[in-house]
């Protein structure tokens, strides 16, 4: 199933899309779940990272599309973003908030079909790698790869990310679930590394982005095996 979001103040252009979208589902033969919006502002306020795809018109009363997109990048970096619009120099705008295209009005289903294939090729790419965590006031999603290490301190888990500390509540044993099959290891108890930002080794610490994570006695000898195969050397 894709869940697409469309958010159009102009009710002539919401039902064409929600139209089209139909017909492009008989034609993937894959199911499509629309959820409709007519501004910017009631969409954010509903966003809870539960979208694959935007489609939102630049121009809207109470919240533009460009600022409504700023809004959602600060929750979600990876849902796909496309925006709708009759002036085409929105799509240079729409680099700052990674937009992948914008389709122009009057819009033609071929047109339409063309980019929304596209979006479903980069949403496919990236769905296997992303989290979403519960945050205070909501949620976050963003890349697996941007996250350096997790640490728990008693019912809290703090990410260590690209783009800061980022606390939520929860268990070391059910992120190891949600993490399952990408390149982490649990140095210790109170430490979950993600091995590709791991700078190096300073006696019993893993170095990362400059900071030196204990690794217990009883797993460094196992800690160093998994580097090493991350790194593809051996490490002596």
């Amino acid at each position: 199933m894709i869940r697409i979001a469309i958010v159009e103040d102009e009710a002539h252009y919401k039902d064409q899309l929600v139209e089209f979208l139909k017909k492009f589902e008989q034609e993937l033969g894959e199911h499509i779940e629309i959820t409709t919006y007519v501004d910017g502002d009631e969409f954010v306020e509903d966003y809870k990272a539960q979208f694959d795809i935007i489609l939102m018109d630049v121009q809207m009363r109470f919240m533009d599309g460009m600022s409504a997109a700023e809004e959602i990048r600060k929750m979600d970096s990876e849902v796909v973003i496309m925006f709708i619009t009759n002036m085409a120099q929105y799509a240079i705008k729409g680099y700052a908030v990674d937009a992948l295209d914008y389709i122009l009005k009057p819009i033609s289903y071929f047109q339409f079909s063309q980019r929304l294939n596209r979006a479903i090729e980069r949403m496919k790419r990236r769905e296997e790698h992303y989290i979403t965590i519960k945050v205070k006031g909501g949620v976050k999603r963003f890349q697996i790869s941007d996250i350096y290490y997790i640490e728990s301190q008693g019912h809290k888990l703090i990410f260590a990310t690209k783009l800061g500390e980022i606390e939520t509540s929860g268990t070391m044993k059910e992120l190891e679930e949600q993490l399952a099959g990408y390149h982490f290891f649990r140095g210790n108890k109170g430490y979950f590394i993600n091995l590709e930002h791991v700078e190096g080794m300073n006696d019993i610490f893993a170095i990362v982005k400059g900071k030196e994570l204990l690794i217990s006695r009883p797993k460094r000898k196992a800690f160093m095996e998994a580097l090493s195969t991350y790194w593809g050397e051996v490490i002596k």
